[in-house]
């Protein structure tokens, strides 16, 4: 048995959560997949997954044991790395994470940019409005708009975005401004369900003052969502950065500034290692220093 290759299989399982998904994901027959899982188990005299009809999980000890395999085979990803001269100059394939709309208008710049000084790296990028694993999905590096909840990746502060709340100016003179976020009722909400919570708006410093949003229009995208609101449909609550060219056009204007929540920052992070490859220190500085001068996010 190749050890280190059931390790790789155990792992892509645990994350897949499935033995089937794994297989898809490492291009291997289901029972190429389930062979390696079981040798490896007998092999280690203990279970690793507990498997029913319909789920996979881990056992206490296969929970302990996949730390281990990531570890090691981290590890080994690094050696081989360090061997083939990828931590001497950028090189291979680079994935990159970041909202849909940030990503788009913020940092496929920057990757392209990238790329073309860089010309043996192959970039990936990973745009989607949810929170992503670096390790479990493979990511080099991510741009993370929020509190950062893990403290094992090496992150660096870059900006900060508001949330605000925005309308046509028509809109606002046909049906007048909100003067506190009470009067939010009183008004047609367009509520972007892939942002936040679309049932909520919260207020103040501390989050602290919530108001029930009862959308007349929920859109499944914030562009969607600011589509609606430039056609003076009515009000709605994005990240500052989504709509600054409208704010800059006069064709949004925002509304109850001095009930804002506290600006989110924004990170640039990778997976914490002892040596990270060229390709991710290569393309985190020259996302730092772009990020840090981009007026959009700027503190």
């Amino acid at each position: 048995m190749d050890r280190l290759h059931a390790m790789t299989v155990f792992a892509r399982v645990a994350e897949a959560g499935g033995f089937a998904e794994a297989a898809r994901r490492l291009n291997m027959s289901p029972p190429a997949v389930t062979r390696a899982v079981a040798a490896l188990e007998d092999a280690l005299g203990t279970r690793l997954l507990a498997r029913t009809t319909r789920t996979v999980k881990l056992t206490e000890t296969g929970e302990r044991y996949l730390d281990d395999c990531r570890r090691i085979l981290a590890e080994l990803d690094q050696a081989e790395a360090a061997a083939s001269g990828s931590y001497r100059a950028p090189i291979g394939v680079l994935t990159l994470s970041a909202p849909v709309l940030f990503g788009r208008m913020h940092v496929l710049p920057i990757l392209t940019e990238f790329l073309d000084q860089h010309p043996k790296v192959v970039g990936r990028a990973m745009f989607v409005d949810r929170m992503t694993s670096l390790v479990e999905e493979g990511i080099d590096v991510a741009v993370r708009i929020g509190h950062l909840a893990d403290a094992s990746y090496a992150a660096t502060r870059v900006g900060a975005v508001r949330r605000i709340v925005c309308a046509a100016p028509d809109y606002l003179e046909r049906h007048g401004a909100p003067q506190t976020p009470a009067d939010l009722n009183r008004h047609r909400l367009i509520a972007p369900t892939s942002a936040w919570s679309a049932h909520e708006w919260r207020f103040g410093q501390g989050g602290d003052l919530i108001v029930r949003v009862e959308a007349t229009l929920s859109c499944s995208t914030n562009d969607a969502a600011i589509a609606a609101a430039v056609a003076g449909f009515g009000l709605t609550r994005v990240a500052s950065y989504q709509v600054e060219a409208e704010l800059k056009a006069g064709t949004l204007k925002t509304v109850l500034e001095d009930f804002e929540e506290a600006p989110l920052p924004v990170h640039v992070a990778h997976p914490e290692r002892r040596h990270a490859p060229a390709k991710v220190r290569a393309f985190t500085d020259l996302a730092v220093e772009r990020l840090r001068a981009n007026p959009a996010i700027r503190d």
